[in-house]
């Protein structure tokens, strides 16, 4: 499989894990309580879609984006990264709630929603955004060797990963999804 493929897998597994936090904040707001369940949202958010999924994409494709001409701090690789950055500051917020130790009052419900409601929104519309602008991009304008390279270094990343245990994050995305969305027949 090559790197945008995997990413673009990565990115279905990570609005699956959405879709589960949207139900949850609906359950929550209803008077929950429930700041273990939002600890591994953020665990799941934090551990695969920053820094295994973004990781992937800042440290290995912009990079060879950037260095084929695409500007850094202009364009679509400057707003990617502005994303990214924006989702770590809703997570952040979220990672708030799931530690504090008094129980959510009606406001801290209402932040966590907030929070767990803007991450979601940044993330759908980041997700469509490399997915029909970003990735065709690079696709079409990296030479034929840097996206072979891109290729590797994406492949090697992703084994390191799963040899270090990688795997269970997808067996939490998949519990979430199980856990706070109907059976899908």
């Amino acid at each position: 499989m090559n790197a945008i493929e995997l990413l673009m897998q990565e990115h279905q597994l990570i609005l699956g894990a959405l879709d589960a936090l949207d139900a949850f904040v609906a359950a929550q707001s209803r008077g929950g309580d429930d700041r273990a369940e939002l600890a591994r949202f953020v665990h799941f958010i934090r551990a695969f879609a920053d820094t295994r999924h973004h990781a992937k994409e800042e440290d290995i494709l912009f990079v060879a984006m950037v260095a084929a001409g695409f500007p850094r701090d202009g364009g679509p690789i400057a707003v990617m990264l502005m994303d990214h950055d924006a989702g770590r500051a809703h997570v952040a917020a979220m990672a708030e709630r799931a530690e504090q130790s008094a129980p959510w009052s009606d406001e801290d419900r209402r932040a966590m929603a907030a929070a767990c409601g803007g991450y979601a929104d940044l993330l759908r519309g980041h997700i469509q955004k490399e997915d029909r602008i970003l990735y065709p991009m690079a696709v079409q304008r990296l030479p034929e060797e840097a996206m072979r390279r891109v290729d590797r270094d994406c492949a090697a990343f992703e084994a390191r990963q799963v040899a270090a245990g990688g795997d269970a994050l997808k067996v939490l995305a998949g519990e979430l999804a199980a856990r706070h969305l109907p059976a899908r027949s």
